[in-house]
C-alpha cells in the first residue's frame, strides 16, 4: 500500500515544488528603487539635532493620553517602529532591548526612559503596539509603547527628523533612536538595525553626569558601515530594496503544508473507496 502511494507522492511533492518556485522565482527577481532619497533623509535628521520636542499627546497601551512632555527631567531614548515589519523593526527593537537591559545595569533602571512610537496609523493602534510588546516580551516599566492619532503624524515626524514614505511592502524609512535630555532636546541620532550599547550608553551617561553631548562624529561615512533605512542593501546596484524573502518563505511552507495536507486526504479517501469496492465484491 505504502509502496503504491509513492509516485502520487512524487507528483505531489513535485507539484509543491513548482508551487514554492513560483515565489522564489518573485523573489528572485529585481524590484524597483523605492526612491527614498537616503542623503536628504539624514540630513533631515541631522538637522533635528537641537530642536525640543513639541508636547504631544499620544496613547499608551491602555489607550490613555500621554504627553511627550511628562517623560522631561530625566534622559529619554525614542524609536519609531510600525508593527507589520516582518523583519527590520523587530530587530532593532530586539537589538534596543538588550541595550537598554546593559544600561539599566551599569547606569540604573530608574535614570532614564524609552518610547517607541508607532507611525503607521491607524494599523500601529494602542492594542496593535500592546501586542508587539508581549509578542517580543518588553516588560521594562520605564518602556512605553505610544500610539500618536494620525492628524499628528507629520508633525511628531518632523520634530524628530524621521523620515519614511509608503512602499508597496510597507514603509522605507530611518532607522534611527533619538536621544532627549532631561530638557526634551535631542542631543544625538544613532542609526542601523544592530544597535552597539556604547553608541547609546556612552551619551547617555555624559547627559546623566552633566557633560555637554557632542553631535555624531563621521556621519558622512554612515552609508559605508550601517544600513540606516528599513530596507535591504544590495552592493550590486547600490540600491535599497524592499526583502519579501520572509513573507515569501512563511506563504511557500503554508502553501506546502496544504497542497500536502489536500494530497493525503484525498489518498486517504481513495484508499476507503477502494476498500468498499472489493467489500462489496466479496459479499455479492
Amino acid at each position: 500500500m505504502v509502496w503504491s502511494l509513492l509516485p502520487r507522492l512524487q507528483q505531489g511533492v513535485a507539484a509543491c515544488a513548482l508551487v514554492l518556485g513560483l515565489p522564489a522565482m518573485a523573489a528572485s527577481s529585481d524590484h524597483a528603487d523605492l526612491g527614498l532619497d537616503r542623503e536628504a533623509a539624514l540630513r533631515t535628521s541631522q538637522a533635528a539635532l537641537g530642536r525640543k520636542v513639541g508636547d504631544h499627546i499620544l496613547l499608551n497601551r491602555e489607550g490613555q493620553p500621554v504627553s511627550l512632555a511628562s517623560y522631561r527631567g530625566k534622559p529619554l531614548l525614542v524609536s519609531f517602529i510600525y508593527t507589520g515589519c516582518f523583519q527590520v523593526c523587530p530587530t532593532t527593537t530586539r537589538s534596543l532591548q538588550e541595550t537598554v537591559e546593559g544600561l539599566q545595569k551599569s547606569v540604573g533602571p530608574n535614570q532614564f526612559n524609552v518610547v517607541s512610537i508607532g507611525f503607521n496609523q491607524p494599523a500601529d493602534s494602542p492594542q496593535a503596539l500592546k501586542a508587539f510588546a508581549a509578542q517580543y516580551g518588553i516588560r521594562q516599566p520605564n518602556w512605553e509603547f505610544l500610539s500618536p492619532p494620525g492628524a499628528i503624524v507629520p508633525a511628531l515626524a518632523q520634530d524628530f527628523g524621521f523620515v519614511f514614505q509608503a512602499t508597496p511592502a510597507g514603509f522605507d524609512h530611518v532607522l534611527q533612536v533619538s536621544i532627549l535630555d532631561a530638557e526634551g532636546r535631542i542631543v544625538r541620532q544613532i542609526y542601523g538595525d544592530v544597535l552597539a550599547p556604547a553608541e547609546l550608553g556612552e551619551p547617555l551617561k555624559m547627559l546623566l553626569s552633566g557633560t555637554p553631548v557632542e553631535t555624531n562624529a563621521l556621519v558622512d561615512q554612515l552609508f559605508d558601515r550601517v544600513r540606516i533605512l528599513c530596507t535591504v542593501y544590495d552592493p550590486k546596484t547600490g540600491a535599497y530594496k524592499v526583502d519579501y524573502s520572509l513573507p515569501i518563505q512563511i506563504a511557500g511552507g503554508v502553501t506546502f503544508f496544504i497542497v500536502m495536507l489536500v494530497f493525503f486526504i484525498n489518498e486517504w479517501r481513495s484508499g476507503r473507496k477502494a476498500a468498499r469496492g472489493k467489500g462489496g465484491v466479496r459479499n455479492a
